[in-house]
């Protein structure tokens, strides 16, 4: 039905015959005796000559029809009016009639299709915003490694696993999730209140392998509560269609004052916000107790100078994000370790925070090894410390570095599935 009022508004249909006309012409001849038009200048005018017209409730209703309003002066019907562009156009309701019925028989078509990954391998979160698990108590996210996140042996860089789990990303979204958000990035509404805000202290990261490009992980964390005044939060970086853990990292965060940018201890009222979350675990990673030595000038083997942030490293609360921290420190280590060795473990100490004005050096030295005969070399630790240009210590640090897979490099030429 839509579709032939549309088809017909389109196509008009063909003008009167003659026989039509003629028989108007009669009915008009019988009926109307007595009326006659009168052309003039002002428009065509209807004068009546037989009795005046019937009033109803005081006004006269008028007999007059189309056929006797189209006579000429002789009496006669003219001929229809010539066919133009403005007297062909459709039926523009009908053709709206029929869009609308169009779009909603589309509408519902749309409704009813299945969004259901139709791979195993797709995201089952597409858009990134994670979910609560375990009775409120750990927030679980998927991600895809991407080709911009890799490096040339085609594995996921450090620095792309440490964005993956960061504060600035998981801590964000499992407090937002678990309703605890407040105004401050990351900070609960007592928290903002008080102008306090979370910072790391120390970070371990053990990688046990490194995921490929196309490759989904899973990242699971929660927090547990870590002496008096600190708080652990842990994280755990699986590989989505096996299971298998890829990462594990634990943190030691507590609680500074952004105005004064001095430490504080956990107020009572911040407490009874964020203990419901604290689940009772031990790490995932052991702690490493071996303490960090400091080095120096004349300790350093390897120094890089001149290091600035730029505006896209710093976070709202105005100091550098703790990610950057770790591409500095690798700025000192050696070449040779880089392009032979991979990051298999990692312990940092935050010190003091580093501001968008600050120049910083980064300092490393190889363990007990000559790193000239890099081909017989097994696993290498190094130290690491970053320092402002006057000396205050930034981090410090000790990395470990394990051979790189040789087959790594073997498949360049595959393209990943997210790619196809």
């Amino acid at each position: 039905m839509v579709a032939t009022a549309a088809t017909s508004s389109f196509f008009p249909v063909s003008s009167p015959s003659t026989d039509s006309a003629t028989k108007t012409k009669n009915l008009g001849s019988a009926n109307l005796a007595g009326i006659k038009s009168k052309s003039s200048s002002r428009g065509l005018q209807v004068k009546a000559n037989a009795q005046a017209p019937p009033k109803i409730n005081g006004t006269s209703v008028g007999l007059t029809t189309p056929a006797e309003s189209l006579k000429n002066e002789d009496g006669n019907t003219p001929s229809p009016p010539p066919r133009t562009f403005i007297n062909q156009l459709p039926d523009w309701s009908m053709l709206l009639a029929a869009i609308t019925t169009i779009f909603l028989a589309a509408e519902k078509q749309w409704m009813m299709l299945d969004w259901k990954p139709r791979r195993s391998d797709m995201l089952m979160d597409p858009f990134g915003i994670g979910r609560i698990v375990q009775d409120g108590l750990m927030f679980r996210q998927n991600f895809s490694i991407r080709s911009y996140e890799i490096g040339a042996d085609r594995t996921a860089s450090i620095e792309t696993l440490m964005n993956h789990l960061q504060v600035q990303k998981q801590q964000l979204n499992h407090v937002k999730t678990a309703g605890l958000l407040g105004d401050g990035f990351g900070s609960t509404p007592e928290m903002c209140k008080k102008n306090l805000i979370w910072v790391v202290t120390r970070m371990q990261v053990v990688v046990d392998r490194y995921p490929t490009w196309g490759d989904v992980v899973g990242v699971e964390t929660w927090v547990s509560a870590s002496g008096k005044n600190g708080m652990r939060r842990d994280w755990l970086i699986r590989d989505f269609k096996t299971g298998e853990t890829l990462t594990r990292a634990t943190s030691v965060w507590v609680m500074m004052n952004k105005v004064t940018r001095k430490l504080s201890k956990i107020p009572d009222e911040v407490r009874g916000e964020i203990e419901p979350y604290f689940m009772i675990s031990d790490p995932v990673v052991d702690e490493d107790g071996r303490k960090l030595p400091k080095l120096d000038d004349n300790t350093a083997e390897y120094v890089r100078k001149g290091l600035t942030p730029r505006w896209s490293d710093l976070d709202v609360n105005q100091h550098v994000n703790n990610v950057k921290y770790i591409g500095w420190i690798l700025e000192s280590a050696p070449q040779p370790i880089l392009e032979s060795h991979e990051l298999a473990s990692m312990t940092l100490e935050y010190r003091r925070e580093c501001g968008r004005d600050s120049v910083l050096q980064s300092l490393t030295a190889v363990s007990g090894t000559d790193i000239g005969n890099m081909a017989n070399l097994g696993n290498v630790e190094c130290q690491h410390l970053l320092r402002l240009e006057d000396g205050a210590e930034i981090v410090r640090g000790r990395t470990e570095w394990r051979p790189k897979v040789a087959n790594n490099f073997g498949n360049i030429g595959q393209i990943p599935a997210e790619s196809a």
